[in-house]
């Protein structure tokens, strides 16, 4: 069920719950050019949803959520989003954070600790982004993608993006779901995406604080966030447990789908039980 919230300066966000309305929430944060249609494996889970309610969001400038000119390079903003869907799920959730959607859990953290967090999974995630900010680096992917991925001209966009999407995953995905997931960043508008990179922000003293069980899970094959983007990641939260999910890419979640609810549910309960 799709339904709107207002975020930071009033904006609207759309969010997805499905599950049972009692169960102990886990909210889902996407990333760059996505939307909550990333978590359609996991919210289609129907283990998962007799258990727990799931909340996926829509980021600002991302599928059904409002289109703001600003508000893209600030923690605040992304942080007053995030405790505006964690205030809908009515008490201390599971907060994942997959890809960017890292960096915009890191900001919430960065502007309000844990108030409201029960626990965190980090998935393919960024913690940090800027030139020489080990928790942020990237990889090969982005060889040749990235200025075109970011431009108004769609001679350049659209063959960039489909090149990205492409390398997402470790073994080739079906056409049509590559050319759905082409159109879903494309739906983003050019200025977002590059709105969304404009940003320089380390994370160390952040993640040093957290204070709530962590799952940090990395595909081995990831070639759009650097495996070593979650080793720094969990180098720096303590107690932080680390799941390798081996010949996979950027989208464990789809890619080996399976068990990535598994290990979910296991963390979850652990969780619910800490």
């Amino acid at each position: 069920m799709h339904d709107h919230l207002r975020g930071a300066e009033g904006v609207r966000l759309a969010v997805r719950s499905v599950g049972d309305p009692l169960g102990f929430p886990i909210v889902f944060v996407h990333g760059w050019a996505s939307s909550n249609r990333a978590w359609d494996g996991q919210l289609d889970d129907l283990e998962l949803a007799a258990r727990h309610r799931l909340i996926a969001l829509d980021l600002r400038g991302h599928g059904s959520s409002d289109i703001p000119v600003s508000g893209y390079d600030r923690a605040s903003t992304w942080a007053d989003d995030i405790a505006a869907v964690l205030a809908r799920a009515g008490g201390p959730a599971l907060l994942v954070g997959w890809s960017y959607g890292g960096l915009v859990v890191t900001d919430y953290l960065r502007e309000r600790g844990t108030a409201g967090v029960a626990g965190l999974v980090l998935v393919g995630a960024l913690t940090e982004m800027g030139r020489d900010r080990p928790g942020g680096a990237i990889g090969a992917a982005w060889d040749g993608t990235m200025r075109p991925s970011l431009s108004d001209d769609p001679d350049e966009a659209v063959p960039a993006l489909t090149t990205l999407a492409k390398r997402m995953t470790a073994a080739p995905r079906p056409g049509p779901e590559v050319q759905r997931h082409v159109g879903e960043m494309l739906s983003v508008p050019p200025a977002v995406r590059k709105a969304l990179f404009r940003r320089d922000v380390g994370s160390a003293d952040v993640l040093a604080s957290v204070d709530v069980p962590t799952l940090v899970v990395h595909g081995t094959e990831d070639a759009v966030v650097a495996p070593s983007s979650a080793e720094y990641a969990v180098g720096k939260i303590p107690g932080a447990e680390m799941r390798w999910i081996s010949s996979v890419g950027h989208l464990p979640f789809t890619e080996r789908r399976e068990e990535f609810n598994a290990a979910l549910l296991e963390f979850a309960g652990s969780v619910t039980n800490h």
